[in-house]
């Protein structure tokens, strides 16, 4: 009986595989940097948000940390457990809520930036300085919520 032809790629040239595989190789060395902070990976990444962009409603703060909502409302919660972050209410619409990173919240980034930065240097020196930027382009491509020319 004949092999039947697949229209599918090889897993090995697979973009939705790829992509998993890559992330998992990024996060690595993310994970063992967080494992002495006491906080996951996304909540390393909406502290990260808030270190760059100050206060934030949620739903932006969603988006920007690429989290579904509903698990932005759990991660804050955490956080604001913690210490690591405010929530305010909007006084105009009391449904709108303003997230802002606290003091200790910020002092995690800052203990962890050196780290952080070496991490981003070793994936520059992996791909290439070049290659390292064209990457980000073409993954900005494929963002759903990114803004393309």
């Amino acid at each position: 009986m004949p092999e039947k032809k697949s229209k599918l790629p090889s897993t090995a040239r697979s973009l939705p595989i790829a992509l998993i595989r890559a992330r998992e190789g990024v996060m690595i060395p993310i994970r063992d940097m967080l494992s002495e902070t006491d906080i996951t990976e996304q909540q390393w990444r909406v502290l990260r948000v808030l270190a760059e962009f100050g206060i934030l409603d949620t739903k932006t703060l969603a988006d920007r940390s690429s989290l579904l909502f509903p698990s932005l409302t759990r991660i804050a919660t955490t956080l604001r457990n913690k210490g690591l972050i405010t929530q305010t209410r909007d006084d105009k619409d009391r449904r709108r809520q303003f997230i802002e990173i606290t003091p200790k919240g910020q002092q995690i980034i800052d203990q962890n930036a050196d780290q952080a930065a070496r991490i981003v240097a070793g994936f520059k020196r992996t791909l290439g300085r070049k290659d390292y930027e064209t990457l980000l382009d073409l993954l900005e491509r494929l963002d759903p919520g990114a803004k393309h020319d």
